[in-house]
């Protein structure tokens, strides 16, 4: 294949010491034609590199086959692009590039953060790819105009896969309220295992609530946990949650869906079996059972007790947490009612050692032989 003509007219090469050069049109255009195969050999490297990370991860971490053959499509139909033509135009050590760093890269912070910079990294390699692949060959820019797509889905696809993954290994859910010490309130809980946290407070100025759930999702992911967003679905697009819980009198959890996107989780509280059934038909994630005991969060609600509980357990095939006036005196009467999970706010909130107590209540839960 053969590069497209792209200049028409004599220019001047001032490469040669200082020296201005008149260079021929033709020589121009082979000139420009390794300048665009260097971009695109580059490019290929950087693309078939952060699948091959990604790939790993679904391999080994997640032990499934169907992402990691994915990965592995991606990459070949990539390398079916990668001519002995384009290698040859390669000049690592003439390469202005391969000094250049930026702190960012120094460092991840989880698994999420490998993840999602290779991703960014792969996506932009294919736009780069897309455009000066046209240059190339016309079928290029098609070509890498849809992997660029499929890799957009994988990306959705793979994180809303991990999400859901914790949810239904996370066993505790700690539900925020509003407290002078909530960060590190949270931060110690997390330290104690906890990967599950809910911020809800219904009082705060907006740009407090901003402020407050960016530190406490930087600080969830920095521990591997999930964060989700009490009733504000702006909220958890604008800090990048992984997802919202919804009450009664919120939107439909189809509406909520459509603006967040299928990868992030949706739950709903319920206080009794029809409002359970409806959760379900409508597509919750997750659901809250409760309150199980009288509560000051939920003012007013009578309980809907230990029975509401059990009927729970024979009737929820989602992950389900029970909630509620819950807490370190009563948590394995929750359990023998057939709670496997369970969600709290004040026996944290309020703990003088948040650690030792989400130690306590996860050892309690961890008892409980695991759902298949």
């Amino acid at each position: 294949m053969t590069i497209t003509r792209i200049v028409d007219f004599p220019s001047f090469d001032e490469s040669r010491n200082g020296v201005v050069v008149m260079v021929e049109p033709h020589s121009q255009t082979e000139q420009m034609q390794q300048v665009v195969y260097r971009i695109l050999d580059a490019n290929l490297d950087r693309a078939r590199e952060g699948l091959r990370i990604v790939e790993e991860w679904c391999r080994f971490g997640l032990n499934n086959a169907q992402f990691t053959g994915e990965c592995k499509r991606l990459r070949q139909d990539i390398a079916h692009w990668h001519t002995a033509e384009l290698r040859a135009a390669r000049d690592t050590p003439g390469d202005a590039g391969t000094d250049l760093t930026h702190p960012h890269e120094e460092k991840r912070t989880s698994i999420k953060s490998v993840l999602q910079a290779n991703f960014c990294r792969v996506q932009e390699a294919m736009r780069v790819l897309e455009e000066y692949g046209k240059l190339h060959d016309p079928n290029m820019g098609k070509a890498f105009k849809q992997m660029r797509y499929q890799v957009y889905t994988l990306e959705s696809n793979l994180l809303g896969y991990q999400r859901h993954q914790l949810l239904w290994r996370s066993r505790l859910y700690l539900v925020t309220s509003p407290a002078e010490n909530l960060l590190s309130t949270v931060e110690a809980a997390l330290k104690g295992g906890l990967t599950l946290v809910q911020y809800r407070d219904k009082t705060a100025d907006d740009g407090v609530r901003l402020e407050q759930a960016k530190k406490l999702r930087q600080l969830c992911h920095l521990y591997g946990a999930l964060f989700v967003i009490n009733d504000r679905i702006d909220l958890a697009l604008a800090v990048d949650a992984d997802g919202v819980h919804l009450g009664q009198q919120d939107m439909p959890i189809e509406i909520a869906r459509q603006l967040l996107g299928s990868h992030r989780i949706v739950g709903r509280s319920t206080t009794n079996a029809e409002e359970m059934q409806a959760a379900l038909t409508e597509g919750a994630d997750y659901i809250g059972v409760g309150p199980v005991y009288e509560t000051p969060t939920k003012e007013g609600k009578p309980a809907a007790g230990l029975q509401y509980v059990s009927y729970a357990a024979k009737n929820c095939a989602i992950p389900w947490f029970a909630i509620g006036g819950i807490d370190a005196n009563n948590i394995n009467d929750v359990i023998d009612a057939g709670a496997q999970r369970v969600a709290v706010v004040r026996s944290l909130m309020q703990a003088e050692q948040p650690t030792l107590v989400t130690q306590y209540l996860l050892s309690q839960l961890n008892r409980i032989k695991p759902e298949s």
